[in-house]
């Protein structure tokens, strides 16, 4: 073997371990802190690969990228839903809306949809009995979709996707129809990150969203929509610096997709002061929202924002002593202080990407953004954290991958053993973003020094 080829050999024998071990993690059966393990050695193997991939001859990184894109996606097509539900209200609101309703208005348990009900989502009594992971319903059935008595959570560019899926799928896909629909939006992902990154950037970088094990476990496997606002949000802040208007209809359809990405909003403007050059941002992504939200509104007779006041509550953005939210920050003030403090803290932040961020590299002050909202808000799911491997991705910060895999210790093991878990993983992650930050900084002031002195005057004349 060459010493050229070698790198090239060991980086696809890692790619091949990591898919093998992506397999027997979803085909298993393994649940919370043992799925946790398994998960946390597919990490190991990811990082292993993408570090072997650095010695890659530059032509071959591209092929070998997309070829491990494909094998690690693939993984997730393998086995139903390992840890999450939420497609199964995905194929709910498909079906309602195929049926000229509008998905706002009745949640799953309603009697007047009992009519739309199949056999998959609603399973017979005697499965009821005996089934895992089934919502009961009052009639002593029972539901695969999670919290059958509130209505729907989702807004419109999801609700859209739903129902495309739901048009274009065969009677029988069941949830096969959304982790195929997902996978293809992965690989997309994948093909504008190479897109993007061969001209602004290293596209070895892709690897850093093809082969994370995150994808195929929560964008695929779980098949979350996630995935379609990371789509629109990597497109939006790739053509935001040259085209305002079109990133920001972009940056609506990604808000429209999942809120999160109103958080990228200050990356999208970085270092962008003239009023006329921000509206023309922020108008296209309002009028964006807007249009897409307008049928639902005439559609509905009820509110389009459906559970999502409850579901803040429920997950305790409210009131911070009633779950594992602000956790970081809950470790030095009291908890009453904590929402006040996570929302002057993130203010600081997004004015301060906005003045003094780079416009030509807006994802770096979108990663910048959302991994702070992160560490101060401590989410306890996992998938959120799909956005910000992707903005790891275009920015090439690997340390923020650690926020990802917090959100995955407060989601599967924090039921099991506590928020204590999640506040640990979650302070870790803080910790290592802090020390490569100013390891940066120490190495940037280092290179400058030299040059400043040389510059400076000796003498007096």
């Amino acid at each position: 073997m060459t010493t050229r080829a070698r790198p090239l050999v060991v980086t696809a024998v890692l790619l091949a371990a990591l898919t093998a071990a992506l397999t027997l993690l979803l085909r298993g059966d393994a649940l919370g802190v043992r799925f946790l393990a398994g998960y946390a050695w597919c990490w190991a193997l990811f990082a292993a690969a993408v570090v072997a991939l650095r010695r890659v001859p530059a032509r071959a990184v591209v092929p070998l990228v997309i070829a491990g894109a494909v094998a690690v996606t693939a993984t997730g097509l393998l086995a139903g839903p390992r840890t999450s539900t939420d497609s199964y209200r995905y194929a709910w609101d498909g079906r309602v809306q195929a049926a000229g309703i509008s998905p706002y208005d009745h949640a799953p348990d309603d009697p007047a949809l009992a009519g739309l009900r199949d056999g998959w989502l609603f399973p017979e009594r005697d499965t009821c009995a005996h089934g895992h992971a089934l919502s009961p319903l009052g009639d002593g059935r029972c539901t695969r979709i999670n919290r059958p008595a509130v209505h729907t959570i989702y807004p419109p560019a999801a609700e859209g996707w739903f129902l495309l899926v739901h048009v274009i799928s065969p009677a029988d896909a069941r949830h096969k129809a959304f982790q195929s629909g997902a996978a293809v939006l992965s690989l997309a992902v994948t093909g504008l990150l190479v897109a993007v990154l061969r001209r602004r950037g290293d596209p070895r970088r892709t690897a850093l969203w093809a082969w994370c094990p995150a994808v195929p476990v929560e964008a695929v496997n779980n098949a979350h929509v996630d995935v379609l606002a990371v789509l629109f949000s990597v497109a939006a802040l790739a053509v935001v610096p040259r085209r305002r208007v079109t990133g920001g209809i972009l940056l609506g359809l990604a808000i429209a997709a999942k809120l999160l990405p109103a958080v990228l909003l200050p990356g999208a403007l970085s270092g962008v002061r003239r009023p006329r050059t921000v509206l023309a941002v922020l108008v296209p992504t309002a009028a964006t929202i807007g249009a897409l939200y307008l049928p639902y509104v005439l559609l509905s007779d009820g509110s389009v924002l459906g559970y999502l006041g409850g579901y803040a509550r429920e997950e305790g953005y409210d009131d911070a002593s009633a779950g594992g939210r602000y956790a970081l920050l809950r470790l030095v003030l009291p908890d009453a202080w904590a929402l006040p403090a996570v929302a002057l803290a993130l203010t600081a932040v997004a004015v301060a990407v906005w003045w003094y961020g780079d416009p030509e590299r807006p994802w770096s002050g979108a990663l910048v953004t959302l991994g702070s909202a992160f560490l101060l808000l401590t989410p306890g799911y996992s998938w959120y954290a799909l956005l910000l491997v992707a903005l790891v991705a275009l920015d090439g910060r690997w340390e923020w991958l650690g926020v990802a895999l917090a959100g995955t210790v407060a989601y599967l093991a924090g039921p099991a053993v506590g928020y204590g878990a999640a506040t640990t993983a979650y302070a870790a992650a803080a910790v290592a973003v802090c020390a490569c930050a100013g390891q940066r900084r120490r190495r940037w002031w280092s290179r400058s020094r030299p040059a400043s002195r040389a510059r400076t005057p000796t003498g007096t004349g």
